[in-house]
């Protein structure tokens, strides 16, 4: 992984190493330690009597059927789908790359055939199913009545709207005919054992990639209340299956799921802890605030904020030298036209929370906000990198940090400081990770 335009450097040490260079590293450890290569193995259940199917969605899918091959004893067939650019070689798994964010028909008949795949499979019979965040766009099949069009409108929408990732599953969940535990219904007697890289606040294994093989605590009502709440306009039809209740999910302590069992193999916190191993190795102190913060990416911003000026001015709750190193998943509500994903807009709001006054960034500075995944939002980079002299490279070149943020323009502002964070689809994902170095 790289930022452009600087080349990095090689460093021992804390006093050797680089800033930016070490912000960087520490972004790659912690992508390896929660890459199915790394976490997959320990977690793969006994071989069955019978076949084994593996399925999965995801931006993690294609590395995690990868890493099965690999150490699966035994035959095994199946398919899984992941977003395009994502995929990786498999020699019995297929892999179907889709549209994500927003799903295409590529994805669409993806979920169809899962679900023919797994049909008629007896209680000797495995189902390995690998879910990795992105699932929920990579995985669809409308519910019956509702459209592919109408499905791609409605996440567009709830993508601008600022809805957290607990409310489009929610909703996506009840218009499915594939999520929120229909796909392990669908398994019949057969066992299904689920293994989850979680890019889900709090990791409940339920809401990643809305659940395809789990019971779902969430109702048609609550979907309901989310579109409310966000003044998402649906067509009648869409709006009335959910009045129905047609769109009911399966509950816990559903009968019907007895055979389904899950683990999660990678979460934001063993990132942000291999992050934080990594720091103290190079004599940086580092404190994990939190791996499931969420809100505006803009409001985060300030919250961090407010924490490095307090380590600043007073030594508080942190002494200097220190790193701190948050994950989660934030939420951008667009109302601009610009260019940029959560990660960017995160690092442009506390770009312009760190000015000093005079039109200079704080001294002594440094931070780093990406995508674990390797794509914040929908462009080619995984972040962006803020220093010490953002703000005055920003004058010298014509920039206003706010006046980007206004337009949701993050993208823009750093590529033209050379600060993008460009590593290529890392083929996992636990969400958000920042870091903030304060020497």
């Amino acid at each position: 992984m790289s930022a452009r335009p600087q080349a990095v450097a090689a460093a021992g040490n804390a006093a050797a190493l680089e800033p930016r260079t070490f912000l960087l590293s520490l972004f790659q450890h912690a992508v390896e330690a929660v890459s199915p290569a790394r976490c997959l193995a320990q977690h793969l259940p006994p071989a069955p009597r019978g076949r084994t199917i593996v399925i999965g969605a995801g931006k993690g899918a294609a590395s995690m059927a990868q890493a099965v091959e690999q150490h699966w004893q035994g035959p095994l067939s199946g398919l899984v789908v992941t977003r395009y650019q994502h995929g990786a070689p498999c020699r019995h798994i297929e892999v179907v790359e889709a549209g994500h964010p927003v799903p295409d028909e590529a994805g669409w008949q993806a979920a169809k055939r899962m679900l023919e795949m797994v049909k008629g499979l007896s209680e000797d019979d495995l189902v390995l199913c690998l879910i990795s965040g992105g699932g929920s766009s990579l995985l669809s099949l409308p519910a019956p009545g509702i459209t592919l069009p109408q499905k791609q409108a409605l996440n567009k929408a709830l993508l601008r709207s600022g809805a957290t990732i607990f409310e489009m599953n929610c909703v996506r969940k009840h218009l499915s005919a594939i999520k929120g535990g229909r796909l392990a219904l669908a398994c019949g007697q057969a066992r299904v054992h689920t293994l989850l890289i979680s890019d889900i606040p709090g990791d409940d294994p339920a809401i990643i990639a809305s659940g395809p093989t789990l019971a779902d605590e969430t109702t048609c009502a609550d979907a309901l209340a989310v579109l409310e709440k966000y003044q998402i306009d649906v067509p009648g039809n869409v709006r009335d299956y959910l009045i129905s209740g047609a769109g009911e999910t399966p509950k816990p302590g559903d009968a019907r799921l007895r055979h389904a069992t899950h683990a999660t193999i990678a979460t934001a916190q063993e990132a942000l802890e291999a992050a934080a191993r990594h720091a103290q190795a190079h004599g940086i102190t580092a404190h994990i605030l939190s791996d499931c913060l969420e809100g505006e990416a803009r409001d985060v911003a300030l919250v961090h904020a407010g924490i490095v000026r307090q380590i600043l001015a007073h030594g508080q709750p942190f002494e200097r030298p220190c790193l701190l190193l948050s994950g989660g998943e934030t939420t951008v509500t667009v109302r601009g036209g610009g260019r940029g994903g959560r990660n960017a807009e995160f690092l442009l709001a506390l770009t312009a929370a760190l000015d000093d006054g005079r039109g200079a960034s704080l001294p002594g500075v440094h931070a780093i906000a990406c995508d674990t995944d390797g794509i914040d939002g929908t462009e080619d980079n995984a972040g962006c990198l803020l220093g010490p002299d953002t703000l005055t490279r920003a004058a010298a070149a014509g920039l206003s940090p706010k006046s980007h943020l206004q337009n949701n323009d993050g993208y823009t502002f750093f590529a033209a400081l050379g600060d993008l964070v460009v590593t290529q689809p890392t083929r996992t994902n636990v969400n958000d990770f920042r870091a903030i170095l304060i020497e």
